[in-house]
């Protein structure tokens, strides 16, 4: 039998719904008598080997209620990616503090914490139940129909778009928005679900599952414009050439780069002011406007789907649930039945660790920068009720007088 303490921490990015996954934990935990205390780390694995722990079992039900609700990491988050050398420390503070369950929420890179603690774990004889709680706004966790916190990142960037395309359409020229997503273009794609009309934006739609080629794309907003006036694209940060290298690595003169040697390619705004720059100076149109998304579209407040919530509510309950009644170590994982429901499973956390999932090519259309109907059909339950949407006044022309023909 398992130690009646259990931790649970948040790494990575947040989200708008990440701590409805902690406070599911936290709730479903209070049903099983044998478990005694629920800590939380602060600040992720960080937290961790530094001890840095919050006795959850003290929180009254109304505040993590409260806590649900609002967006982005309660316990704090850290970038840091642990190596087997790193995870050794983790499990000797679980050990030291006799924790019998650890929970972390996160995307792929805590998947892979998540298999390192547990080899540690089984190599000690240690019995430590680990599952790990998917999460990621990048929606790009293998075995997952769809991740938490990417519908409402989704339906942020559709929201955002649509609103961007009546300005676009109001005073006309090109824009060009640029969303997250390093290999996965999943959340850029779902700007195409702010469309209404079919001359609305986004008219190009740039992902990183297909090679960009600048000369390409400057004829593709050459021949848009010409045909509509205006143009609205929608690009991934994660755009690349033949050869794999960022776009944006290729424009600028100097590029920062992450804790992890990546090219920084979020926050910086400096690929939606090269591709302006590229329109402005080869295409001679005057009205170019870039914006770069960044860490908007993570923790909004105010724009999240119902759906999203009920659902990273639900993966941490389950959690629980595995840990207590599955016997074994794993990943939780969403799996779409029916034209929209879902149900969980507990994958192998093998599985998933340190594994990426672009979008399949049934959801990107064949000119590679649109997306097609399954792939609307695929997010539009996603993206949860109460939608807005946007009119247009009908066009009733009245005759001129002064200037007859």
């Amino acid at each position: 039998m398992a130690s009646g303490k259990i931790l649970v921490a948040q790494g990575g990015g947040p989200t708008a719904v990440i701590n409805q996954s902690l406070v599911g934990v936290a709730l479903e935990a209070r049903r099983f008598a044998q478990i005694g205390h629920i800590y939380g780390a602060h600040h992720g694995v960080r937290g961790i080997v530094d001890e840095d722990f919050v006795d959850l079992t003290q929180e009254t039900s109304h505040n993590l209620e409260q806590v649900a609700n609002t967006p982005s990491s309660a316990l704090g988050s850290t970038r840091d990616k642990p190596d087997v050398a790193y995870c050794k420390e983790i499990f000797r503070v679980l050990q030291a503090h006799q924790i019998g369950h650890f929970f972390y929420i996160g995307g792929n890179d805590s998947s892979d914490t998540v298999r390192i603690v547990s080899e540690q774990a089984r190599a000690a004889s240690y019995n430590l139940r680990c599952i790990h709680i998917p999460k990621t706004i990048d929606n790009d966790l293998v075995g997952n129909d769809h991740t938490p916190g990417f519908p409402s990142a989704a339906r942020f960037v559709a929201q955002a778009f649509a609103g961007a395309n009546l300005d676009n359409a109001a005073l006309p020229g090109v824009y060009v928005g640029v969303v997250m997503g390093r290999h996965a273009g999943f959340l850029t794609a779902a700007s195409a679900l702010g469309k209404k009309f079919p001359d609305d934006g986004p008219h190009l739609i740039y992902l990183p599952e297909r090679t960009f080629v600048l000369e390409k794309f400057l004829a593709d907003v050459k021949t848009t414009y010409a045909r509509y006036g205006r143009c609205v694209i929608a690009v991934s940060e994660g755009i690349h050439d033949a050869t794999g290298t960022p776009i944006a690595a290729l424009l600028a003169k100097e590029m920062e780069h992450d804790a992890h040697g990546n090219v920084q390619l979020s926050g910086n705004g400096a690929l939606a002011d090269l591709l302006c720059e590229e329109i402005k100076s080869k295409l001679g149109i005057k009205r170019v406007r870039g914006d770069t998304f960044g860490y908007l579209q993570r923790s909004f407040i105010g724009c999240v789907s119902d759906v999203d919530q009920r659902e990273a509510r639900e993966v941490g309950e389950k959690a629980v649930q595995f840990a207590m009644w599955g016997g074994r170590d794993g990943s939780v994982a969403i799996k779409r039945t029916g034209f929209y429901s879902v149900d969980y499973e507990l994958l192998p956390i093998e599985e998933v660790a340190g594994k990426t999932r672009v979008m399949e090519d049934e959801f990107i259309a064949p000119n590679g920068t649109d997306v097609t109907d399954a792939f609307r059909l695929y997010l539009r339950p996603l993206l949860g009720s109460g939608m807005p949407d946007a009119f247009r006044l009908r066009h009733n022309p009245v005759a001129k007088v002064l200037m007859k023909k």
